[in-house]
């Protein structure tokens, strides 16, 4: 991806001023009229053992300014204007800048508030807590543990059993569809998915093309 001009950052840096006056707020996002969401270029790193936090000027030039904004500067990205609010598809979120898995499609659900919500992480350790008191309100921030990217925040008005709503900005994630993981490199989150009937394993696709085949024959 080609390096964003200053004028460009300029005028990303105003627009993301506004949208963080509403940050998670439901009441304020339902408000917005959808508009069609957002797409971006991913970044491919799953090998979370190897992984090293580039400087900024490269992770300028690697990520939108969108995600740049979020991701290092804590900015919010507009509701119901990103890439996976209304994202149905089942799969892995992981971090944009690390590849780190974060949340699963399975726990993700519609909050209304026009950002991706999420009942619980994968692994609460891979999720950071921090106190947030900026815009004059108490919340609790929420960043990626390899990475320290901001991701959001977390809410006590969530569904059951957790109760938690894990309110995260599509420009920090990254999205693995579910027969795309294990070539991804993320195969070991695959079981979740294998059990609730949304993922056979090749062997048992194999099984099944041979018995189709003896049925045939």
């Amino acid at each position: 991806m080609n390096a964003v001009k200053p004028l460009a950052w300029l005028a990303a840096a105003a627009a993301l001023a506004t949208a963080g006056l509403t940050g998670c707020d439901q009441a304020a996002s339902q408000t917005t009229t959808p508009k069609p969401p957002i797409t971006s270029p991913p970044i491919t790193n799953a090998v979370m053992q190897k992984f090293t936090k580039p400087p900024a000027a490269e992770l300028k030039q690697k990520l939108s300014p969108m995600q740049y904004a979020v991701t290092q500067n804590a900015a919010t990205e507009p509701p119901f204007r990103n890439e996976f609010y209304n994202n149905h598809k089942p799969g892995l979120y992981v971090d944009i800048v690390s590849g780190q898995p974060l949340f699963s499609s399975l726990d993700k659900f519609d909050s209304g508030c026009g950002w991706p919500s999420f009942s619980k992480p994968l692994e609460n350790k891979d999720v950071v807590e921090h106190l947030d008191r900026t815009l004059g309100m108490e919340r609790t921030e929420v960043r990626s543990g390899v990475a320290d990217s901001h991701l959001g925040h977390v809410f006590n008005d969530g569904p059951g059993p957790t109760g938690l709503r894990y309110c995260i900005n599509a420009a920090s994630l990254r999205f693995i569809p579910v027969e795309e993981m294990e070539r991804a490199g993320y195969g070991t989150y695959l079981e979740p998915f294998i059990k609730a009937g949304l993922y056979k394993p090749k062997e048992a696709k194999g099984a099944e093309a041979v018995k189709r085949r003896a049925r045939k024959g």
